[in-house]
């Protein structure tokens, strides 16, 4: 089996290395625009079954070359080539796992191109989204009736500085959609958009991290999947105390808005600025961080009322030597694209993970991953 990540950045490279270890695994393509990241992708995995190839994606027609020998691919790329990397798998006949979530209508629309194809699509198959999604998903589909599921998750430093307390560890675009995007919930069992950075709260979680807050961004993909099985639904991301406050600062003077602006005769935009100014004050002394995962699902099983709750307290992978944030978001990743290479999956079409690994696939596919280093543990809580 011949499988290509497309993308050779932290996480991308991650899922090079971890795929490259499973058996059954014959060839991995690791395809990016710089020759230096395939070089150091190639030199972290450090395995033969690894190739790389250098190549523009910023078409279909130009992904769509990558994939013509893959039997199944990757996409470790940029929010804005996403929906273009899907297009191409499906035009290329080739299976795909994509690690972003957004434009989710726009992948479900091709759902049928992609059966018509005999491929699958997987779309935001990470950590948020992915892990948080199905594991709402799952507790959902425990219950007789499900009441409220909450999906909170966070990638914090491990040891937090001043003035944000945060510090990026992937992609600032991604980030930064957190701040300016309207929230997807489902709230008395209605599809609601909730303003950004709303319902700030305290949350606490075990040692090291300690007292947190909160605030509801975008659940999407899991809201418009579960709407009909749920009366609420909520994304919470988390930060350090005082982060939120600052950049909501932020957002309401207009530092992050998308619209042009021209300075001393540059055309540019507040965010492209922002980021330049913010990206130093994000970057901390030290690589290691934290993520922090706490899925609650709650309503009414046999007639008593129950909670399930999910979690993972995640550090920085000193074995392998990577950011907990990838490795959380590509071993899922990776693990997906083993399974439908060795047929474990089947379906075809676009396919999110709140129905791909729930029901009799959830806990196999929960031991795989606890295996590999991603340890989740459940607690069932019961109101006599």
């Amino acid at each position: 089996m011949h499988i290509v990540v497309l993308g050779t950045g932290m996480i991308g490279t991650t899922v090079v290395s971890e795929i490259a270890k499973f058996d059954g695994i014959d060839a991995v393509t690791a395809v990016d625009v710089r020759q230096a990241s395939i070089d150091k992708c190639l030199e972290t995995a450090n395995n033969p079954k690894v190739t790389g190839r250098t190549a523009s994606l910023a078409t279909e027609e130009d992904i769509g070359k990558m994939l013509k020998d893959a039997d199944v691919a990757v996409g470790c790329l940029p929010h804005s080539l996403s929906l273009i990397a899907v297009k191409a798998a499906i035009a290329s006949k080739c299976h795909l796992v994509d690690l972003v979530g957004s434009q989710f209508t726009e992948k479900m629309a091709l759902h049928q191109e992609a059966q018509d194809a005999g491929v699958i699509i997987v779309p935001g198959c990470g950590v948020a989204p992915g892990i948080t999604n199905f594991l709402a998903a799952q507790g959902i589909e425990m219950l007789d009736k499900a009441e409220e599921a909450v999906m909170t998750c966070g990638g914090i430093p491990r040891y937090p500085v001043p003035p944000l307390w945060y510090q990026v560890v992937f992609s600032l675009e991604s980030v930064l959609g957190l701040y300016t995007k309207p929230a997807m919930a489902i709230a008395e069992g209605k599809l609601v958009k909730l303003p950004p950075l709303s319902r700030l709260e305290k949350v606490t979680f075990p040692d090291p991290v300690g007292v947190c807050e909160t605030v509801i961004t975008d659940a999407h993909s899991t809201a418009f999947m579960l709407k009909d099985k749920v009366e609420n639904l909520y994304e919470k991301t988390v930060r350090y105390p005082g982060h939120w406050e600052k950049m909501r600062v932020l957002n309401e003077l207009g530092f992050l808005d998308m619209d042009p602006i021209e300075i001393n005769g540059i055309t540019t935009t507040p965010r492209a600025l922002s980021e330049k100014v913010l990206v130093p004050k994000m970057s901390g002394d030290s690589t290691e961080d934290i993520t922090v995962v706490r899925v609650e699902v709650s309503g009414v099983k046999d007639g008593k009322s129950t909670k399930y709750t999910w979690e993972m307290i995640d550090g920085y992978d000193h074995g392998r030597n990577i950011t907990s944030m990838a490795k959380t978001t590509a071993l899922p990743a990776a693990l997906a694209a083993k399974w439908i290479a060795l047929k474990k999956i089947t379906e075809t079409g676009v396919v999110p993970v709140e129905s791909l690994f729930i029901r009799e696939r959830f806990q196999p596919f929960i031991d795989e991953l606890n295996h590999l280093g991603v340890e989740i543990e459940c607690i069932e809580e019961v109101v006599m």
